[in-house]
């Protein structure tokens, strides 16, 4: 079977909806509250008023965000509002950003991806999810019979073979989508439709291990929704074996991971213990934070304490001490600064998981401390592919909220509508 398969996506009609950054929208699970009435009030069109639908005291099991998201998807193919592509495609998307002044191109595409049981399966996640998130999108998946986000999953493809089939025959070509979104990010969409390039592309990526950046709970409910509807009947080409998907190089320098950093709102003990096994060196100046962590980080393992004390920069003293303090895990997993810091610091100290906040905002981390909501932050690295890849294939699971994959996946773009 093919590992990537066309479809027919269901995207914003141009002829209805003249503005696409009052319709789009980032991922569902990096909206916070206020956000979400945000995007709800910038359009009635925006995608989050299928993606993540409001609460209503009233709701109950007949009437509910996961009902009205469903009575909203059918109002906006009737109305016109979406339309379904005519032939089936995969769709190239090009992202252009900037990281601290410099500039980066992502390329990847959107197809649909085959679903495998879990023993024969090479997609290999790296997070574990949680059960009340799960839920929620396996109703409105539910609800919908539809993907409306991509799962986001890195490929191998060191001779840039996808890459040279869209500049030679795509990029060329009008995008049916040119958006700038709230964070500067331009993101462009063209449809490729030829069967023989799309059995190349689908040649490169088959027999690989595939590695999901982001989307877990999506993968997740993908293989549950797959297994309700299973039947004597199957013939594995049914919609649900497929789930909509972004495809990305995993060897490209511009597949960023963001170093996701801890806010601790309450410390349940002092940190005097520190000196035991870490060196500590001060640093005067918050601009040199990253530099000086980086530099710290290329051959040790190192994090940044950040109090109203001041800042810290933490080096472990010796590599010995990992196996001695950490009895799981594989040698990767136990590498890992975010499991350091979870098993030599929060852990020893009784840091309650509600008292930790994520985030990938290195100005966030200080602001929250110096306004007094919080009592310290972490400020960590960014975590490699490599280890990424090392800690999935072993079957592991990483600490929560250790990578952050930049930019976003767009939501609104496309529709995966399983008929």
């Amino acid at each position: 079977m093919p590992v990537i398969k066309p479809f027919k996506a269901i995207f914003y009609n141009i002829d209805k909806v003249k503005d696409f950054n009052k319709v789009v929208s980032p991922p569902y699970d990096v909206i916070s509250a206020d956000e979400q009435g945000f995007y709800h009030t910038l359009s009635p069109y925006n995608f989050t008023h299928l993606d993540l639908g409001q609460d209503k005291a009233s709701d109950d099991q007949d009437e509910n965000k996961y009902t009205r998201a469903e009575k909203t998807f059918q109002d906006w193919l009737k109305k016109g509002v979406l339309l379904q592509d005519e032939e089936p495609a995969i769709y190239f998307y090009k992202q252009e950003y900037k990281v601290v002044g410099e500039k980066y191109t992502r390329l990847g595409f959107i197809s649909l991806m085959e679903l495998e049981d879990e023993k024969d399966s090479k997609v290999f996640p790296h997070e574990n999810t949680h059960a009340h998130a799960v839920d929620d999108r396996f109703r409105l998946t539910q609800a919908l019979d539809a993907n409306l986000s991509c799962i986001f999953v890195c490929y191998a493809d060191q001779h840039k073979k996808v890459e040279k089939i869209f500049n030679k025959h795509i990029l060329v070509t009008k995008p049916l989508v040119d958006v700038t979104d709230q964070d500067g990010v331009r993101h462009r969409l063209w449809r490729l439709t030829n069967p023989a390039f799309i059995k190349e592309i689908n040649d490169s990526v088959a027999g690989q291990n595939l590695f999901i950046a982001d989307g877990h709970h999506r993968y997740k409910v993908a293989q549950q929704y797959r297994q309700t509807k299973i039947s004597r009947k199957a013939n594995g080409q049914e919609p649900s074996n497929y789930v909509m998907t972004y495809f990305t190089n995993i060897d490209s320098r511009d597949l960023q991971i963001f170093p996701m950093h801890r806010i601790i709102r309450h410390l349940p003990r002092p940190l005097d213990f520190l000196e035991e096994h870490f060196r500590i060196d001060r640093i005067a100046n918050k601009g040199d934070i990253v530099m000086l962590l980086a530099k710290a980080g290329r051959n040790e393992h190192a994090f940044c304490l950040y109090t109203r004390d001041g800042i810290k920069l933490l080096r472990l003293k010796n590599k010995l001490l990992i196996e001695q303090y950490i009895k799981e895990g594989s040698r990767e997993y136990k590498s890992l600064d975010a499991t350091i810091l979870k098993y030599f610091i929060l852990d020893r100290i009784g840091v309650k998981s509600d008292d930790i906040l994520y985030t990938k905002d290195l100005f966030e981390t200080m602001t929250k401390v110096d306004e007094g909501q919080a009592q310290a932050s972490f400020i960590l690295n960014p975590v490699q592919i490599s280890q990424l890849k090392a800690i999935a294939l072993n079957g592991e699971k990483m600490p929560p909220k250790t990578t952050y994959f930049y930019p976003k996946v767009l939501s609104g773009l496309t529709v995966y509508k399983m008929e």
